[in-house]
């Protein structure tokens, strides 16, 4: 019965979060607290309380200093107020209600100057990256909270048909510099060329104005981009998977294992669903259960 009701109950402030993407992010903030408070039967609700030493080393100056990338839309959004929204300035939000701290948000237009400040003048403790192989030289992840798809765009006309067909001699491929979907393809391209713009917002641009053969980047916006603009089109299926997880410097090994139990227990609360409910972001998968 207790399962019953708890299961109930979650279907109803789940169901709330529906249409919030335009809510003050307090209010959102409030919901999707709520959220971890009931857990589906079997499932990890939160992270343990942290102890003044954890709670000293995941914000060493008394605030949670979060990094958001604003160059993924899927994840970050400017909110009505002008303070950022989304699946990853929620869970910001919540790290810091449960570590009794207030947060401060370093804003960024892409993934790499995030990489880039890490040390810096704007530093941070947590930042909503994509795992990446060079990136994880310096930095910890935790388990994914979602997966997105890298996608291919190119014109109607275009003689390719399938992923497969992309990595070959003369083929040219937009993409912003330092995305996940950037480091990938350096790893993984044998024949085709990358042809670099500081941001995935600039690789449309000069996809469109250079004309080279293929555009890379994330399926969601560049599906928003095609519905208004005939004339282009999506390979199927998807070149890559990116797992988006939640950054913290390596040498705080013990933040790396909180944020671990914080997001498992944030995916299976129905949080990280609610938050890209209430994002707009419905085509977004939230990420299994580590293993």
């Amino acid at each position: 019965m207790q399962n019953r009701l708890l299961e109930a109950g979650a279907g109803v402030l789940r169901g709330c979060l529906r249409g919030l993407a335009r809510a003050p992010h307090r209010v959102r903030a409030a919901l999707l607290a709520l959220a971890l408070l009931l857990p589906l039967p079997g499932e990890i609700a939160v992270a343990q309380d942290p102890t003044p030493a954890l709670r000293a080393e995941i914000a060493p100056t008394g605030t949670l200093r979060a990094a958001i990338n604003y160059g993924n839309p899927v994840l970050a959004q400017k909110g009505a107020d002008g303070e950022p929204a989304g699946v990853s300035a929620d869970l910001a939000r919540e790290l810091g209600r449960r570590l009794g701290v207030p947060v401060a948000f370093e804003t960024f237009d892409t993934a790499g100057a995030v990489v880039s400040a890490l040390g810096g003048a704007r530093t941070w403790d947590v930042a909503f990256l994509a795992i990446d192989p060079e990136r994880a030289q310096t930095i910890a992840f935790s388990p994914a909270y979602v997966i997105i798809e890298g996608a291919y765009l190119v014109r109607a006309d275009s003689p390719l048909t399938a992923n497969a067909e992309v990595d070959r001699p003369g083929i040219r491929i937009a993409v912003g510099r330092n995305t996940a979907y950037d480091l990938y393809l350096g790893r993984h391209l044998k024949a085709a060329e990358r042809v670099f713009a500081p941001t995935s917002a600039a690789a449309l641009t000069l996809f469109l104005d250079e004309k080279p053969d293929v555009l890379a980047s994330v399926r969601q916006p560049l599906e928003a981009y095609v519905r208004d603009h005939p004339g282009l089109r999506i390979l199927p299926g998807r070149f890559m998977a990116i797992e988006q997880a939640v950054a913290s410097p390596k040498a705080r090994a013990g933040t790396a294992a909180y944020l671990r139990e914080f997001i498992e227990g944030a995916k299976a609360s129905g949080f990280v669903a609610g938050a890209l409910s209430a994002s707009g972001q419905h085509d977004a998968v939230v990420a299994p259960s580590a293993p």
